[in-house]
Formats: C-alpha cells, structure tokens, sequence
C-alpha cells in the first residue's frame, strides 16, 4: 500500500510527516548532538517558516491530536477524579 501526501508517494514514516508538514521533523525537534550554533540557525528558520505561515501551529497540532487519537485513544480519556476529603478542624491564623 502507498501513502500519498499532496501527491507525493511517502516512501516511509518519516517521509509522510515531512509531507503532511511541509518541513523536515527535525527543524522542530532538532538533532542529538547538534551544535549551539546550529540549534540558533533551526530555530530562526523555524520562527521565519512560522512568521510566513502562522496558521501551521494549528495544523501541527490537529495532525498530532489527530494520530495520537488513533494510536493511543486512552490519552484523551477524560475520567473525573475522585472528591478530596474534608479537612478535620480549622486552619487558624497566625499573628
């Protein structure tokens, strides 16, 4: 079976998201053992890429709601926490 993003044939996992995307992973996560010189360039290039599409955060975001809804749905299970007990006896100021 083959992915397709924008028409695109995805070879692997890594390639679909940088499709879907519209950018390499590691520009937002960047690489171990980069240096402090290439951490600065990463994320000037990724506050550029964000000043020229700001809408991106959000489709970042829905993709990565979307696919952890699909492989890990217990994360988004909402269960209400049990009530606390009462505290016994006033707290009183201290002067």
């Amino acid at each position: 079976m083959r992915a397709y993003v924008c028409g695109q044939v995805a070879a692997n996992i890594e390639e679909f998201i940088e499709l879907a995307l519209g950018t390499p992973p590691e520009l937002w996560l960047g690489v171990e053992g980069e240096s402090s010189e290439d951490r600065t360039a990463r994320l000037a290039a990724a506050r550029d890429i964000l000043a020229d599409d700001p809408e991106l955060v959000d489709r970042v975001s829905a993709v990565a709601a979307r696919a952890i809804e699909e492989r890990t749905p217990e994360l988004f299970t909402v269960r209400q926490l049990p009530a606390r007990p009462a505290r016994c006896g006033a707290r009183k100021a201290v002067a």
